[in-house]
């Protein structure tokens, strides 16, 4: 896995993107952009295992398969619109603004979800025990901005407590960081950020390391319950003209899942490697075993966002069904 920084600035280039374009068409060829947390699992066990390569060579073709890591779904959705990348991995929220961007257009879809994740805002100010404490001092970390599903989940949790008007009251004292630097603040205390809107294992990571940490805020309760918080999306021309690939993709994000069901002890052993970090172990594991925490790559409880957004303006079509922003490939009676 290596930065995309200095790639996505050749591929801005006209030379770039011509070459990114032609990339896009021949079939094999496959660039997946993920971002930190282990809800990113399934994409480390298929590189890990190398599960694409073998659902493609199994259709007859050899894949050539780069993962990039992006922070922010601001980020990955320039990189999926320049055509630096193919699969984009952000949450749900990003993949929202991009369907409505570009319908009609690229047509960009979401391919699978990355399983159901609790998704904490775990505060370190003793003074904050809701969202309605806080005030201008605080600062409230987050991947992006009004754009990360941390971000509408905030949102939307507003617009509940202080109504639709005030949806973005809490836009204001958010500031966009990466997951381990959030983490990290967190844990230290004494910096401006006095809470964090993260994924699994950073909230964990927090609440074990500093004993004023707790949550505030719990994405299930905001949502109506287990929900698909991040998911991979990718534009209708790519699925269209690599329908080989792409199979081979989907099936690989399958066979991930079920390994880690089934194998939760080296699935963890699998992030360790892929992400660098000096993770707890015995952590990762409760985590991998919650049962709140499900790896499937069905969408599950995504529509109600999407709606949310339509009805503050923050996207112009309104999501009547989870297949209007999702390719079928994954979708089952329970999709929703």
């Amino acid at each position: 896995m290596k930065p995309i920084t200095r790639r996505l600035a050749a591929l801005l280039t006209a030379g770039g993107l011509a070459t990114a374009s032609l990339a896009a068409h021949a079939e094999g060829q496959i660039r997946i952009a993920q971002q930190f947390g282990i809800v990113y699992l399934l994409l480390n066990v298929a590189q890990e295992q190398k599960l694409i390569e073998k659902h493609a060579k199994a259709a007859g073709i050899d894949a050539k398969v780069e993962f990039l890591q992006l922070s922010g779904g601001s980020a990955v959705n320039d990189a999926l619109l320049s055509g630096s990348i193919d699969i984009a991995g952000a949450g749900v929220g990003p993949l929202f603004t991009l369907w409505d961007r570009t319908k009609g257009r690229q047509n960009v879809k979401g391919v699978a979800s990355l399983g159901n994740f609790p998704y904490y805002l775990v505060t370190n100010n003793p003074n904050v025990k809701s969202i309605a404490d806080f005030t201008d001092k605080d600062r409230i970390a987050l991947p992006a901005v009004g754009v990360s599903v941390q971000s509408r989940v905030l949102q939307l949790a507003s617009a509940k407590l202080w109504g639709d008007k005030d949806f973005a009251r809490l836009d204001k004292i958010s500031v966009a960081l990466p997951h381990p630097d959030a983490a990290a603040a967190i844990i230290k205390g004494g910096t401006e950020i006095t809470g964090h809107f993260g994924n699994p294992p950073f909230q964990e990571q927090e609440l074990a390391g500093n004993p004023n940490a707790r949550i505030v805020l719990n994405s299930y309760d905001v949502l109506g319950g287990p929900s698909s918080a991040t998911v991979l999306y990718a534009t209708e021309k790519f699925r269209s003209e690599n329908p080989k690939t792409y199979k081979a993709f989907v099936d690989a994000l399958d066979e991930a899942a079920q390994f880690i069901r089934r194998q939760p002890e080296q699935a963890a052993d699998i992030y360790l490697k892929a992400s660098g970090a000096k993770t707890d172990r015995a952590l990762l594991l409760k985590i991998i075993k919650n049962p709140e925490v499900q790896f499937k790559t069905e969408p599950q409880n995504t529509l109600a966002l999407g709606q949310f957004m339509h009805r503050v303006g923050a996207i112009k079509n309104q999501p009547q069904s989870v297949k209007d922003y999702f390719f079928d490939d994954v979708l089952n009676a329970q999709s929703n």
